[in-house]
């Protein structure tokens, strides 16, 4: 009766914190090929299937979809939310809005790292200081942080966005772009850190933030430990099913059905991957939250149980909460203390 009564109080609030947003816009369904450099073929049937064989023709040559140049612009500007100032280099691969092709991190070293430094990568839509508590939290467990704002978040927002739509949205194509170009950016932060003398890399990231990260994971050779909060297999499972992205599922559902989306965004969901992160040697920490309504827990057990049954080494955490109240206290503080010396730990 307890566990009831929990559960539909948690709902409750999860649903309450989800509908605060009141300015998700509906926008209109489209394959997106043009991102892809595709053809447009005609009709839906012709744009689906030339999408899915894009897709697995690109998972089975990951290495060079996700390989990134080493940024040469990289500097260091004083000021920004970051005690050591904002990194701002040029993004690996270009978008057709300028502002999103400056990518901006915050930079936090801690006195006495020991060559100790973390990637951390936040939420979907989260607003700019999203995560710079948790920085000054890695700091104080003796952890450099650099918090980077994935593609179309913060200074990166096109003028005509009042969210980061473009980096998940009904445009299919252009979503595989954004995710992609956010893995370029993580791994070019790690180009960063390297040359700053960091010789101990983490990563860590929340919600779509853990799908990067994630990625990033199997595709770097130079990472110690990985942190990922929040877990789903599949991109197309949380849009199709998540609460946060209602307003997506309203505009694909008719055009597309959950397998083709899966199908379709098999490039960018970690499922693709699980066998190649199974090859470094990094930890990994897995967070989940069984009153999630985005990341659903139906989902986040699936990576749990293929962690399992490939024998990926990793440490779960389950939180008593959904996805928006983790962010609650006293989740918060559970969350970020158990993310802080995992990767104290770890590094």
């Amino acid at each position: 009766m307890i566990g009831r009564l929990y559960a539909r109080w948690m709902d409750r609030w999860e649903t309450e914190l989800a509908n605060r947003d009141t300015n998700r816009t509906v926008r209109p369904f489209e394959w997106g090929l043009d991102w892809l450099e595709l053809t447009s073929p005609d009709g839906d049937r012709g744009a689906f299937e030339a999408f899915a064989a894009w897709s697995a023709e690109r998972i089975a040559r990951s290495e060079e979809f996700f390989r990134h140049v080493a940024p040469e612009d990289a500097r260091l500007e004083s000021g920004g939310a970051g005690s050591g100032g904002t990194l701002t280099f040029t993004s690996t691969i270009p978008s057709p809005h300028p502002e999103n092709n400056v990518v901006h991190a915050e930079y936090f070293p801690a006195e006495q790292a020991g060559g100790r430094a973390v990637v951390v990568v936040p939420q979907w839509n989260a607003d700019f200081e999203s995560h710079l508590g948790l920085c000054r939290l890695l700091n104080r467990f003796g952890l450099s942080a650099l918090r980077l704002s994935p593609a179309y978040h913060h200074k990166r927002m096109p003028k005509e966005l009042t969210r980061a739509d473009y980096h998940v949205s009904a445009n299919l194509g252009r979503t595989v772009q954004a995710t992609r170009q956010s893995v370029l950016d993580a791994r070019a932060c790690l180009d960063w850190l390297e040359g700053r003398g960091y010789t101990r890399l983490g990563i860590m990231g929340t919600s779509l933030g853990s799908c990067i990260a994630l990625l990033t994971a199997a595709h770097e050779t130079r990472l110690r430990t990985a942190a990922f909060n929040h877990v789903s297999m599949n991109v197309g499972d949380v849009v199709w099913s998540g609460m946060s992205c209602r307003h997506i599922r309203a505009t694909i559902g008719g055009r597309v059905t959950l397998e083709q989306l899966n199908r379709c965004w098999g490039v960018i969901s970690p499922s693709a991957y699980l066998d190649l992160l199974k090859t470094r040697s990094n930890a990994n920490l897995l967070v989940w939250a069984p009153y999630d309504t985005t990341f659903r827990a139906e989902y986040s057990r699936q990576v749990l149980a293929n962690f399992n049954r490939l024998a990926i080494p990793h440490e779960v955490v389950t939180l008593p909460c959904g996805h928006y109240t983790t962010a609650k206290f006293p989740f918060n503080w559970m969350d970020g203390l158990s993310l802080a010396r995992f990767l104290r730990r770890t590094l």
